[in-house]
């Protein structure tokens, strides 16, 4: 394994903080592409990644994230661009494919200088009546559920210093040596 691609996974962390500039359309068409690669059960690619750089979609979408949690900030921290990832719940791995899929881009973005950071809450979001009409007026099946988000966008500031990996996080079981 390359030694760039293992440091890249230690050094990408979360970003809630980031500059008004609109993500690049090159950039962010990476991002979206290294989703699509993402592996899902039995190749499906059940997932549907939905972006939205519109300002009023985005702070429409945050209303209704910030609504979920009981509050009025913005859970999105200031990106200009979100990343909605949906995914169709007849399929049995439905959470695990739309989890990796955004994994996959949160790397591609770290890997091109941008800011991610996963947001929680697309579920009751997209499972409420306004999501529903959302989804209807993206022209997209209202059977769809939310499986997370992401913030994305330049970062404001450095990143985080990560936190210690805790004892025991790895537990090996090897041949015995007789």
């Amino acid at each position: 394994m390359a030694k760039e691609l293992l440091e890249l996974l230690k050094t990408r962390r979360s970003i809630r903080k980031y500059k008004a500039e609109q993500v690049k359309t090159e950039e962010l068409d990476a991002v979206l592409e290294a989703g699509t690669y993402a592996p899902t059960g039995i190749g499906a690619q059940s997932p549907v990644i939905v972006a939205v750089q519109d300002p009023e979609t985005r702070e429409l979408l945050s209303r209704m994230n910030a609504a979920v949690m009981g509050t009025e900030s913005d859970p999105y921290y200031g990106a200009p661009t979100l990343i909605i990832v949906l995914a169709d719940p007849e399929r049995g791995t439905w959470v695990e494919d739309g989890s990796c899929v955004l994994d996959n881009m949160m790397n591609a973005a770290h890997a091109l200088g941008l800011g991610s950071c996963w947001i929680h809450r697309e579920r009751q979001m997209f499972d409420s009546p306004e999501g529903k009409d959302l989804l209807k007026t993206w022209g997209l099946p209202e059977t769809l559920r939310g499986v997370g988000s992401i913030a994305l966008g330049y970062p404001d500031g450095a990143a985080p210093e990560p936190k210690p990996r805790k004892p025991g996080y790895i537990v090996k079981i090897e041949k015995s040596r007789q």
